[in-house]
């Protein structure tokens, strides 16, 4: 009877422990805007010690990530714009509101390294760039388009850039135009710029355009390990993700 007993101890204790070993070492699976991104990236393996799991993350733009989570994407941790934390905290989809902020970004425009910097400090000096420029590049749906345009209108050349406007999904389309020569400007956020090596940025929106997109994370109303995506989220908000967030031309929340 005894051993029987010893067994059956011995039997639960692998249990308990395998148990602990697997919570431990689960994957914690973010979604995050290409806006981040580069945030993200320089933190992942500080953020992996921090909370003591690996982390999956995938990026692509706020409006994308959010029709993949009204389809049904698993995820544990989200990083988009604040008005679509609050969307999903509406829907059920996350908890805390409108999450935790995380940073903010505004727009800017990059150039091609070694390219010709056109003045664009002042709405009149931005109006004669956009109309010298043989072809302009930015995504139709991402965080920063509103802002385009908005500018674009109050300019009055909306229409006259229409036929030299190239569009793209991605804010990597967008880079990859202005790198390749297709655009001479790739209109998005500065922190989606100053990561790319074969471009440079030429500026940020005139103060009469400017606009900042403010990301925020939230923890999924499902998720596999809340403690873990809380943590990540912590320490993504906490000092020691500043120096990085100033780096990458976004502001901290």
């Amino acid at each position: 009877m005894r051993k029987y007993l010893i067994a059956a101890v011995t039997v639960a204790f692998v249990f308990l422990f395998v148990k602990r070993a697997a919570a431990q070492t689960s994957e914690v699976r973010v979604l995050a805007s290409n806006g981040i991104k580069a945030v993200v990236e320089d933190l992942l393996p500080q953020t992996e010690h921090a909370i003591g799991h690996p982390i999956s993350v995938q990026y692509r733009p706020t409006a994308a990530l959010k029709q993949e989570i009204d389809a049904g994407e698993p995820f544990d941790v989200v990083i988009v714009t604040v008005e679509s934390v609050a969307q999903l905290s509406k829907e059920g989809k996350t908890v805390g509101g409108d999450g935790t902020p995380i940073s903010r970004a505004g727009v800017g425009i990059g150039i091609r390294k070694g390219a010709a910097r056109p003045d664009i400090s002042t709405p009149e000096a931005l109006k004669r760039a956009l109309l010298g420029a043989k072809a302009i590049a930015y995504g139709p749906t991402g965080a920063s388009t509103p802002y385009i345009t908005r500018m674009l209108d109050t300019l009055g050349i909306a229409d006259t850039m229409k036929a030299k406007t190239l569009l793209f999904d991605t804010s990597d389309g967008t880079n990859a135009a202005v790198a390749e020569g297709e655009a001479d400007f790739g209109i998005t956020l500065v922190s989606e710029i100053l990561p790319v090596k074969s471009l440079e940025l030429l500026g940020p929106f005139p103060d009469a355009f400017q606009g900042y997109v403010r990301f925020s994370a939230a923890v999924s109303a499902s998720a596999k390990n809340p403690e873990a995506a809380s943590a990540l989220i912590k320490f993504l908000a906490g000092p020691e993700a500043l120096p990085s967030i100033k780096a990458r031309g976004m502001q901290a929340h």
